[in-house]
Order: C-alpha cells, then sequence, then structure tokens
C-alpha cells in the first residue's frame, strides 16, 4: 500500500462521519424552520433571509440553503429568482382546492384498501386508531400542547387506512396532499370556530371501514375533511367590521393573502 493510499484509506472514515454530519444538521435545520413556519412562527409571505436565519439557529449558510430547498420541494417556501425565499402564502382558495383533490384521492384510495384489505390491514387501522385516540382524549384541554403529537397520530391513521390499496401512484398522491394540507390543518385545530367532535368522526370512518362499508366509509372520509374546510372558512371571515385591534401575526399573514376583509 503507498502512503498515497494509506491516507486516503484513513481519511475515508473521516469522510462519511462528515458526510453524516452534514446530513443530520441539514436535517435538524429543515425539521425546526419546517415546524417553525407550520407554527405561524414565520409569517405567510415573509421573506427568508439567510443571515437572520444562521444566526437564529446557529448554522451555517449553506446548510441554511438546502433546508430550503427542501421545504421548496414541500411547497412550504417559494423562490424568488435570485432575491431568495419566501414563506408559502396561504388562502382560502389555495386550500378549498387543495381539499377538493385531497377528497377525490383519499377517498377512492380508501374504497380500493376496503377491497383489498386482509386481517393484518385491519389490525394496523385498529392500532392506528387506538394510537389517535389516547391523543384526542387530550385535545379539549389544551389542543396546542398536543398539535404536534395530534398531527403525527392524524397522519398515520389516515395512512393506515390507505395502506392496503394497490395502486403506489394513488397512495403516494394522496399522501401529498395530504401533507400540503398541514398547515391548515393546525390553523383549524388551534381556533376552533365551528362546533366539532374530531374523535366521533375517526371512529365512525373505522367502524364502516371495519365493517367494510365503502360507500358509508368514503362519504364520512369526504365529510370529514370537508369540515376542515368550513373551519378554515370561518377563520379568515371571522374579523368583526369595525374591528381595529392589532392583528396577530398569523391573520397578517392570513390578510397578505387576500383572505381577510
Amino acid at each position: 500500500m503507498t502512503h498515497t493510499d494509506a491516507r486516503i484509506e484513513r481519511s475515508a472514515p473521516l469522510a462519511a462521519e462528515l458526510r453524516e454530519g452534514g446530513r443530520t444538521l441539514v436535517e435538524s435545520a429543515y425539521e425546526r424552520l419546517r415546524l417553525g413556519i407550520l407554527h405561524g412562527d414565520f409569517e405567510p409571505g415573509a421573506r427568508l433571509r439567510t443571515e437572520e436565519l444562521r444566526a437564529r439557529y446557529n448554522i451555517s449558510g449553506s446548510t441554511v440553503r438546502e433546508a430550503l430547498t427542501r421545504l421548496l420541494g414541500e411547497s412550504l417556501v417559494t423562490a424568488e429568482g435570485q432575491r431568495g425565499f419566501r414563506v408559502a402564502p396561504v388562502s382560502l382558495a389555495d386550500f378549498t382546492d387543495l381539499t377538493n383533490v385531497r377528497k377525490l384521492l383519499e377517498t377512492e384510495t380508501l374504497r380500493q384498501a376496503i377491497a383489498h384489505g386482509d386481517d393484518v390491514w385491519e389490525a394496523g387501522v385498529v392500532a392506528a386508531y387506538h394510537r389517535l385516540s389516547r391523543v384526542e382524549e387530550k385535545l379539549a384541554e389544551n389542543p396546542a400542547a398536543v398539535s404536534d403529537e395530534w398531527e403525527e397520530r392524524n397522519r398515520e391513521f389516515h395512512q393506515a387506512l390507505a395502506a392496503a390499496c394497490p395502486s403506489r401512484w394513488l397512495d403516494r398522491l394522496s399522501a401529498t396532499m395530504y401533507q400540503q394540507s398541514e398547515r391548515y390543518r393546525r390553523i383549524a385545530l388551534s381556533r376552533q370556530t365551528v362546533p366539532r367532535d374530531v374523535h366521533a368522526e375517526h371512529k365512525a370512518i373505522l367502524e364502516a371501514t371495519l365493517n367494510r362499508d365503502a360507500d358509508l366509509a368514503c362519504r364520512l372520509l369526504d365529510e370529514h375533511i370537508n369540515r376542515t374546510l368550513v373551519v378554515i372558512t370561518r377563520i379568515m371571515s371571522e374579523k368583526p367590521p369595525g374591528d381595529r385591534r392589532r392583528p396577530t401575526a398569523r391573520a397578517k399573514g392570513l390578510a397578505k393573502a387576500g383572505d381577510l376583509a
């Protein structure tokens, strides 16, 4: 072995460690930025300046840019050519479109899952529902404190319902639409302006699914998804006439998107 070969061999573990470390830093930055956007720490439409994010999260500029690029792929941020990135706007028109497409995809996914699902699939659905129910018991007391956990368990339940669908693309597109709706779901969860028993909705979907009643299960899922649109519509139009109070950061963001009067 030559001196050069030995040096390369010794440096290989270090290079792998640096690659792993870089991946971990990017993953961490991506997750923190993503949650910041979802929680409303950054207003819709706000510019995401690399230098400010570097200082805020104590990370390098390249790590910030890579994390923002990932968020661009999820449509949580938008790019402005050479001028950088902004938080993606939110609007009632956007969420209405998302909701309509999501209903089409998820109901068909569920219908196919019911037709092809076996006992293992049923067990997965029941287990996911049980985990979701445990979180939903805490929702009435403090929605903000369990919003992250609820979002995760809710996603798992919807994934479990779709798990037996034989169409890979239908399943993938359904998951994408679900993810795109997350910001709106979090707004609806934090500001319930329409009476709603989400747990009862999930239970009804579960029972219809286990009974293999595809028509009922799909109708209930369609109504379940649409109720969030009803909540968001109310939230985006709830500013009373003549209300001159200073709007919250989230409300200002919605107003920028042209959805508050």
